[in-house]
């Protein structure tokens, strides 16, 4: 009986889990538009299962951020503000400078690099940033918002802090949910997108801190302009 009820809470949290990342999928592309109001029943038909693992996940994303629950009409998409996505570039901001300052003295997981099973990592990051900046040179928003975020995920983790790879991944989540209520209705999107990821990974790998803020600072840059210009109208 005991196994059994485990393998039913490790399922229920798997759906979970899988409910939470859709639905997610669906804001980032735009299907679930920012205060669209759903129901569980509604979400529970849609991907035709119980409520329980469906309220869960909502529950979970509204936690994230992405989405406000009302007690009497269910759950809506947060709409995110020209402030908003001002405020998250500056948390991100200052925890990144935070993370080079730690490089810088010899901390962290990254040891600058040094080891030889962190430089295989360093290079499988290297391989998302290039699909990222190929994506956004042509301008395929969709595509590049996944590797962007498993880029920045999988850079964060080489620094060996789960919590600041776990509060970097809900900030960016956050952006890019903020961004694409704009991104999305621009007809052509080449050369608006920042494509710099293999750059910032070429500047840590040879210990060129200084060029690391600087692309860092010219990515918040490039990315408040461009949201702030669109949200502008």
């Amino acid at each position: 009986m005991r196994g059994s009820s485990g393998i039913g809470a490790v399922t229920r949290s798997t759906l979970r889990q899988q409910i939470a990342e859709a639905l997610r999928d669906e804001v980032l592309a735009g299907r679930l538009q920012p205060g669209q109001e759903f129901t569980v029943k509604e979400i529970a038909e849609q991907y035709g299962v119980s409520a329980t693992p469906v309220r869960e996940a909502l529950v979970d994303l509204s936690a994230q951020g992405l989405l406000d629950a009302d007690q009497h009409r269910g759950f809506r998409v947060h709409e995110y503000s020209a402030d908003d996505f001002r405020g998250m570039i500056e948390a991100r901001s200052l925890v990144t400078d935070g993370m080079f300052h730690a490089l810088a003295g010899g901390h962290g997981g990254f040891q600058w690099f040094d080891d030889a099973r962190t430089a295989a990592a360093v290079a499988v990051v290297r391989r998302r940033g290039e699909e990222a900046r190929r994506a956004a040179v042509a301008g395929d928003l969709t595509v590049l918002i996944g590797y962007d975020l498993r880029f920045w995920r999988e850079l964060s983790t080489l620094f060996g802090n789960p919590y600041l790879v776990d509060f970097l991944h809900r900030l960016q989540v956050q952006g890019w949910v903020c961004a694409v209520q704009h991104l999305r209705r621009l007809p052509d999107l080449r050369g608006e997108l920042w494509s710099g990821h293999t750059d910032l990974v070429d500047a840590l790998t040879r210990r060129d801190l200084k060029a690391a803020r600087a692309i860092l600072a010219g990515y918040s840059a490039h990315s408040l302009a461009l949201i702030e210009r669109l949200a502008a109208g």
